[in-house]
């Protein structure tokens, strides 16, 4: 399946000419850091495309003060040599110019999806995101564009900017990959040490524990309190939360699917995962 033809492209008007080339196009941004997570994204798009596009773009916008920008792993050459035996077609490489022509712009809003769980502690965050994720789209001008269960919240937001700004975009989720243990597979696991990288999968042993509990009919507002408890033990807690998965409210008597969503400090690093099912 390797594509030794994959273009690489990292201008706007190199990519009008290589989308000007015709056929269904799917999209998947990336930060680069590309893992096995990403590769599923791509397999996903393979089949819902005639040619698929990966962006590698470090976004500066979605980062805070004090932040890991500058640390954020960049294995350029790695992702290359990935993305091509996946058979991608093309790999977008834009610099912040080519991005962000007239400067990265704060003042982008996502509305109240976006300042709850992830957004309440890092408020810039999906206001990065969706102004990267709405400028990759203006550029690569996809008609399918895939992303990740495992940032849950982000697929949410997109989503529903999708929806306000009517863009001809079918947006896609390809469920979260794992490691054998249960972790979440994520570019920032790399940062974790030997020792942290042994108590990354309690993580998520204990959200599944507590989704096994919500269903055989234990009160929400208590196992959850339980769930936080035993994560104060190995994790810095930034939020433990189950909502509505389709609304990200609280649950109601017409909740139909939940949503566990976490998000936990293991020293320095940031861990997210989630926990979609039917209620």
């Amino acid at each position: 399946m390797i594509n030794s033809n994959m273009k690489i492209i990292s201008s706007m008007s190199e990519m009008k000419q290589w989308r000007g080339e015709g056929g269904k196009i799917a999209f998947v941004p990336t930060m680069g850091g590309v893992h096995r997570g990403h590769l599923a994204l791509v397999e996903l798009a393979q089949k819902k495309a005639d040619r698929v596009v990966v962006s590698v773009f470090v976004n500066p916008a979605q980062f805070g003060e004090n932040e890991d920008f500058a640390e954020y792993p960049r294995t350029l050459d790695a992702d290359l040599a990935l993305l091509a035996g996946q058979g991608v077609d093309c790999v977008f490489m834009p610099d912040v110019r080519e991005v962000y022509p007239q400067g990265v712009d704060a003042g982008f809003e996502v509305g109240e999806s976006g300042q709850i769980l992830c957004g309440k502690t890092r408020p810039h965050f999906f206001n990065g995101v969706a102004q990267v994720v709405r400028r990759l789209f203006a550029i690569v001008r996809p008609d399918v564009a895939v992303f990740g269960q495992k940032d849950y919240q982000q697929l949410m937001v997109i989503r529903q900017m999708v929806e306000a700004q009517a863009l001809d975009i079918e947006i896609l989720s390809a469920d979260t990959v794992r490691e054998s243990d249960g972790l979440a597979i994520s570019t920032r696991n790399q940062y974790l040490s030997d020792e942290q990288r042994q108590v990354a999968p309690v993580l998520y042993s204990m959200l599944d524990e507590l989704r096994r509990h919500i269903l055989a009919g234990g009160d929400i507002i208590n196992l959850t309190k339980q769930t936080r408890k035993a994560l104060e033990k190995h994790f810095k807690i930034d939020y433990l939360s189950v909502l509505d998965a389709n609304t990200l409210s609280a649950i109601t008597g017409n909740t139909g699917k939940i949503a566990i969503l976490c998000a936990v400090f293991l020293g320095s690093t940031r861990l997210i995962d989630n926990i979609i099912f039917k209620g």
